[in-house]
């Protein structure tokens, strides 16, 4: 397939092309408590990347989108990524939640959606080495470009500046807890917009997944070296998360990496997500859910004729981490069918799967599950990552909901 570093977003979860009548999925439509709350069925949104802000305010148009899905059944809807401070992002029109105009705007869509009967968390967000100092909004910070250590990235193409970069070396963070205490801001501002919870971005090669991979954090202190220090500053930033939110924290991660030049050697990536999975095990308060993004080869990238993720089944290798007695509940997220996830939740492997493409082609893919209706909406990929053309609402929210 190539490299899809050029895609340079935080990619929806792509399951397999879908057109047939789903089977009778009778589990999927059953209650789950996660964390304070009680989401309807097991069929969740996960976050997609859409770039359909007004710069980086969310707006009505979004809220059309977030509200149609919520009427469409969806028992839990993870926002796409929302950018905790202002970064040189690789598309233009991702939302963020640091000021008082994006936490206006995110409350009028929290408040559609649990007026559709629906349960949202926002997804929280820092990308960490793959953004570019040449980017308007990184511009505007007038900060450098920060990772765990001076590594960048292979691969990715920023479309929208002159010459088309691929990433720099960034800056090393000096000290991992001011990034702690942004992560534990953006959940306060979450909180404020009516969130029901959060979702630590730990996966696709983001900051809090480069600083568990050992080939882009080579950190000589205490957030480096050991499988144990490369896991500190996720484990610190759940817990100030929770400061906040209390039992509505949660944690999404790719161990498999891939993406955005990510990927361990399977005996250190076994290590390191295991110490993170135990340690998470071991909080006071339990985290409300860990969604694992199991290998896709959508978006593992190749370098030098070799694919670049780490290959193994990572539900298999790391569900009997996830609970441990605690209340976590296990989310499988990527490339999962209707019936493989209901005989995964029927069976008790998992409590419940996130959908990406399936939502978003299908506003009503959970009704249409239930239903036994066709899932036959074909994704409109020209304008999956933003408006192409005058009319943002081509591929975002013109599909069209079936007849019941």
């Amino acid at each position: 397939m190539g490299q899809r570093q050029d895609q340079a977003h935080s990619p929806p979860s792509f399951s397999r092309p879908a057109t047939s009548t789903p089977m009778s999925a009778p589990s999927l439509f059953t209650p789950l408590e996660v964390g304070s709350t009680t989401i309807a069925n097991r069929i969740g949104m996960s976050a997609m990347t859409r770039d359909r802000s007004t710069g980086t305010v969310p707006n009505d148009l979004m809220r059309e989108y977030y509200t149609q899905r919520a009427k469409g059944g969806a028992g839990l809807i993870v926002t796409e990524g929302i950018l905790i401070t202002r970064q040189g992002t690789e598309w233009q029109e991702a939302p963020g939640i640091w000021d008082q105009a994006q936490i206006d705007g995110w409350k009028k869509i929290t408040d559609a959606v649990h007026g559709a009967g629906s349960k949202i968390y926002a997804q929280l967000w820092h990308l960490g080495r793959v953004s570019h100092p040449q980017a308007p909004e990184q511009i505007k910070a007038g900060v450098p470009v920060y990772a765990p250590s001076a590594i960048s990235a292979r691969g990715g193409k920023f479309r929208f500046i002159e010459g088309h970069p691929g990433y720099v070396t960034p800056t090393e963070i000096d000290d991992p807890k001011v990034f702690v205490a942004m992560f534990k801001q953006a959940a306060v501002n979450a909180k404020t917009a009516g969130f029901d919870g959060v979702e630590l971005h730990g996966a696709n090669g983001y900051l809090i997944h480069q600083f568990l991979d050992s080939t882009s954090n080579t950190r000589t202190d205490a957030y480096g070296g050991s499988p144990a220090n490369r896991a500190r500053f996720a484990i610190e930033t759940l817990a100030a998360m929770q400061e906040v939110f209390g039992r509505d924290v949660a944690l999404k991660i790719s161990p498999n990496g891939g993406y955005n030049d990510m990927g361990m050697p399977l005996a250190d990536t076994v290590a390191t997500y295991g110490h993170l999975l135990s340690q998470a095990a071991k909080f006071p308060t339990p985290l409300s859910y860990i969604a694992i993004a199991r290998y896709s080869r959508y978006t593992d990238v190749e370098f030098d004729g070799k694919l670049r993720a780490t290959q193994f089944d990572a539900l298999e290798t790391f569900k009997g981490y996830v609970g441990q007695g605690t209340t976590t509940k296990l989310f499988l997220n990527s490339g999962v069918q209707v019936d493989e996830a209901e005989e995964l939740v029927r069976s008790g492997a998992i409590a419940g799967v996130f959908f990406g493409m399936n939502w978003l082609a299908h506003p009503d893919f959970a009704k249409r599950v239930e239903k036994g209706k066709p899932l036959d909406n074909p994704p409109n990929v020209a304008h999956m990552y933003g408006s192409q053309g005058p009319d943002p609402v081509v591929g975002y929210t013109d599909y069209p909901a079936a007849t019941y």
